[in-house]
């Protein structure tokens, strides 16, 4: 850094750091600031840094996403149909909500087994309500969601406050949620629920008009460019770094790409999925308040370290208990999708596969099982990659035994990178 030497009576000579020379050493050395100084090269070289450094981002499970869809189209053309993509987007969503809360309880480094049992019991309480004491459905459904919140904060509460560990309370959550959710189906054990009913049409309503696909997918796109236009202006105008225009223009375009990519698949088939519209809404709501809010900040901090969290002012109670209970609140949301696409609330629901594939979903996207690191949005990539493989097994009438094999190894291999990556930014001094 460039100094100056100045002279004062009696003290000695001192440095002096000349403001506009420290500007520009911090400015060469801001990888953030690459691509505005190097053009294409900057793209390239923070590219090799991230990856020397061992933050891939969601790069892994993209690359795998591809490979998934190449794989399978070659294996049979009716993959990557409209009518195939839809109902991938849709079955996706009742696992997808379920882990979005795991998201949140694994950026505390925590564990939630109960998730599926209480997305059953949220279901069979929906259904209770509804249809045997003929309750409104848009209201038994609020209280459902509630209900789950609240199993979510009661597990927080015996975590956070009485200091039990969160497996074995959560374990059993998931007994006890269980048996709670036979008890009250009784001894049919099944519930129907009427298709054409608000509990039905989560995922059986589709928006018609080729507007509503072509619409959202330009609210989007509007969306991220003034977000991220005026957060510039904002970051320029106290003189923090940002990204340049054309950088913001391009991503802009990319995300075009994408979303009208999609609302041109939808509309060849049914339409925008009231589900994918829904489920997208969370995604987006949730990572504002993980990024965005202080809530987030202080989830994202005691994932980090604890004592430092607790140091720094942060109420770790509150923050553990709220969010268990928002763990509750989305596996309540997930089960009435799952059972939205049955049109029933029965014994199974909540078993299987369900509590594996949720947290697969969470941990498969890139959020860490160590904590403090992920993002809402890995849910969405995770149970894209589990739901894909299922429905290209399911083309080519492969048994359900090796699926299970490998979802296990994709899963193992997500695992093993987020070690190897952790290990890698250690070494690098970032972790």
């Amino acid at each position: 850094m460039s100094t100056e030497k100045t002279s004062v009576s009696g003290q000695g000579t001192h440095d002096v750091v000349n403001p506009e020379a420290a500007a520009a050493a911090v400015t060469a050395v801001d990888p953030r600031l690459l691509v505005r100084e190097q053009g294409l090269a900057g793209y390239w070289g923070e590219f090799k840094r991230k990856m020397k450094a061992g933050e891939l981002g969601s790069l892994p499970v993209v690359v795998g996403l591809v490979l998934i869809c190449v794989i399978f189209q070659s294996l049979n053309s009716a993959f990557l149909s409209a009518q195939n993509i839809s109902d991938i987007t849709v079955t996706m969503v009742g696992t997808g909500m379920i882990s979005v809360g795991i998201v949140f309880v694994l950026l505390l480094g925590e564990i939630d087994l109960s998730v599926g049992s209480v997305s059953g019991a949220a279901s069979a309480i929906a259904a209770v309500l509804a249809v045997n004491q003929g309750m409104p459905e848009w209201l038994a459904v609020l209280l459902a969601i509630v209900a789950g919140a609240a199993i979510g904060a009661l597990h927080g509460f015996f975590f956070a406050v009485l200091g039990a560990p969160a497996f074995a309370v959560t374990l059993a959550g998931l007994l006890f949620w269980l048996g709670f959710m036979l008890k009250i189906l009784g001894e049919n054990g099944t519930i129907n629920l009427d298709s054409d009913g608000f509990i039905g049409k989560l995922t059986t309503y589709f928006f018609t008009d080729v507007a509503a696909a072509y619409g959202l997918a330009a609210v989007v796109v509007v969306v991220f460019f003034v977000t991220n236009f005026l957060g510039n202006r904002r970051r320029e105008s106290v003189g923090i770094p940002s990204r340049p225009l054309s950088d913001i223009v391009l991503r802009t375009v990319l995300l075009a790409v994408v979303t009208f990519a999609g609302a041109i698949m939808y509309n060849q088939y049914k339409g925008l999925p009231l589900a994918t519209v829904i489920f997208l809404g969370f995604l987006f709501g949730t990572d504002f308040l993980l990024r965005r809010t202080a809530f987030g900040r202080k989830v994202n901090a005691l994932g980090g370290s604890v004592e430092a969290s607790r140091r720094a002012g942060i109420n770790v109670t509150a923050v553990r208990i709220s969010v268990f209970a928002i763990a509750g609140g989305f596996s309540a949301i997930g089960g009435l999708f799952l059972a939205s696409k049955i049109a029933s609330a029965n014994q199974s629901a909540g078993t299987g596969d369900l509590l594996m594939n949720a947290i697969a979903a969470a941990v498969i996207g890139g959020t860490s099982l160590f904590g403090g690191r992920g993002r809402t949005w890995n849910a969405l990539l995770g149970v894209l990659v589990i739901v894909s493989i299922q429905y290209g097994l399911q083309l080519e009438s492969i048994a359900e035994p090796v699926k299970y094999m490998i979802t296990a190894a994709v899963l193992l291999t997500t695992v093993v990178i987020d070690s190897v990556t952790r290990k890698t930014q250690k070494t690098a001094g970032r972790a």
